[in-house]
Formats: structure tokens, sequence, C-alpha cells
């Protein structure tokens, strides 16, 4: 019995020692692995919190890379200034030029001497890319396309948006057309602070045009709750572009994602981004990419600094 009391205090010794260790210990957060799908070379990404404006995640982000249809998100900001100054109605019809008609697919292929309206011509360049209505706004605002861009590209300045040059109204190839992550997410921001009367448009993934449905093609509309827009991309040259807008439970979230090899790798990198940018524990994980073809990085991404 004598022998018990010491062994006991021995014990309670122990434990009040691990106690103390692990009150003085923090446990680092494990790293974690982002699969990006995308070669080093194309891949550009940002997550940006729209409220505060701080930035949550970049890789490239102001590296030039070619915008493909994102550039219709500057071509609607600059419909949407017009609706608000009164120039133009909902009603308005747009004419449809020769040139306008001529542009390569995607597009609602017009004839010579048709019109559409101006709430037709938002959703047939929100939900279908369409790159003849996108011409056709192009010329009707700015009296031709390279005018048209012009503007397009002052706008961009006065947002703040410093290296971005637009050279036509649709995104079709033109090497002169470039742009960054960084500024596509100011834009998309913009969009979203400056008419948020009209963006529910970036929300719809159909509409109705002379008696047919059109489809769209932004899959992330409805796979992840909360997305509520706004624009996909895609030519040779870029690879597959998106920005993306999150917006629920209190948070708000712009995510862009250029250069990616499909559009179905695409968007499981944005919700892998969406996910990363909503866990407590992700601004303190190392985060190690894992790109396309390639194993893991041997060092961790460096710090997110704030803009």
């Amino acid at each position: 019995m004598s022998d018990t009391f010491p062994l006991l205090h021995k014990i309670m010794m122990a434990f009040a020692l691990l106690a103390m260790v692990a009150g003085c210990t923090t446990v680092a957060p494990p790293d974690s692995v982002l699969a990006v799908p995308a070669q080093p070379q194309r891949y550009a990404a940002i997550v940006v919190d729209a409220r505060s404006g701080k930035q949550l995640f970049e890789v490239n982000s102001t590296a030039q890379r070619y915008p493909a249809s994102l550039t219709k998100m500057m071509t609607l900001y600059l419909l949407f200034e017009a609706l608000e100054s009164g120039r133009i109605a909902k009603e308005t019809q747009i004419p449809v030029s020769d040139n306008a008609a001529r542009q390569p697919p995607t597009k609602l292929r017009f004839r010579r001497g048709e019109t559409i309206d101006v709430d037709s011509a938002i959703r047939a360049i929100v939900v279908k890319s369409a790159n003849d209505v996108a011409v056709a706004v192009g010329e009707y605002l700015g009296g031709s396309e390279d005018q048209f861009a012009a503007m397009m590209t002052a706008k961009a300045r006065s947002l703040g948006m410093t290296s971005t040059s637009f050279r036509n109204a649709s995104g079709l190839p033109d090497d002169s057309q470039m742009t960054t992550a960084r500024d596509m997410a100011v834009l998309g921001m913009a969009l979203e602070h400056r008419f948020p009367q009209h963006f529910h448009y970036f929300s719809e993934s159909d509409f109705m045009f002379r008696g047919r449905l059109v489809r769209g093609h932004n899959d992330m509309l409805g796979r992840v709750r909360g997305v509520d827009g706004i624009k996909t991309g895609y030519i040779r040259a870029s690879g597959y572009n998106i920005v993306t807008s999150y917006n629920a439970d209190g948070r708000q979230l712009i995510v862009v994602v250029m250069g990616a090899e499909s559009a179905r790798q695409r968007n499981d990198h944005v919700e892998a981004l969406i996910q990363r940018s909503l866990s407590p524990m992700a601004a303190d994980a190392k985060t190690r990419l894992m790109y396309a073809g390639q194993q893991p990085t041997g060092s961790p991404l460096p710090g997110l600094p704030e803009p």
C-alpha cells in the first residue's frame, strides 16, 4: 500500500506535464494540395472578398492573358450604362449589320436587315455569348466596333483595370486584346456593385428568342449553392476562362480562373477555390499546386497579400 501513492503521484505529474505541453503547443494546419487544370504558362486565378476587397487567393493574377468571351462583360457594362443614362431603352431595336452577322459562332444567325431589342441582346450575350450580337451592340453604341473597343479600354482604365486593352466587342482572337485575372475580378465586382438592378441577367441559364429556347453553357449556375453568375469564355489561345460570383450566408466572392484545359476541369477548380475560400483554416494552411501533368510543387504558394 505504501508504494501506491508514489506511483499515483508520478502518473498525476505526467498528466499535468502533458497538459502544460498541449496548452503551449499550436498544431499547424496540414498542407493542402490544389489541383490546377492548366499548364503553368496559361494558368491565372484570383479570389477576392467582394465586400471587403481582400484578396484571398492568387496565382499569376497580374500576368497577361487573353480574355476570350470575358470581353463581353465590358460590352455589357457599357450597354448597362447606356440604359441607365436613358440613351437607350430595353425595347430599343439594335440593327445587325452584315459585318456583325458574319461573325463566327457562337451566334444567333441573323439575316440582312434584321434587328434585336436591347433586352434580348443582353440575354443573348450573357447566355449564348453571341458574337454577332456583341458586335451589333458595339457598332450601335460606338459608331464602329473599333471606336467601341476604344471606349471599352477607356472604361477599363477608369475602373482601375490597368493591364487591359480591348480590340473588339466579342472576345474573338486578337493578339492585342489582353487582360489579367485581377482586372477581370475588378470588372466583375464593378458590374455587381454598379448595376445591381441588371445583375440578375448573369444568373440566367436560358432564354426564349423568336419562339426558340436558347440554352447557355455556364454550368456553374445551379451546381454550387450561392453562385449567381457571371461569364465564361474560350478561345484556343486562352483556354477555358470564367468569372464567377458567389453570394450566400453573408459571404460574397468573385472567383476568376483562366487557362483551364476543359470546361469541366475549370468548373471543378472554381468549386474547389470557393470551398477553400470559405474555410476558416484556409488562411493558415500552406497550399501546394499540382499543375496539369505535373507532380505537386515542392514549395507552398507565396503569401497572399491584400490588394
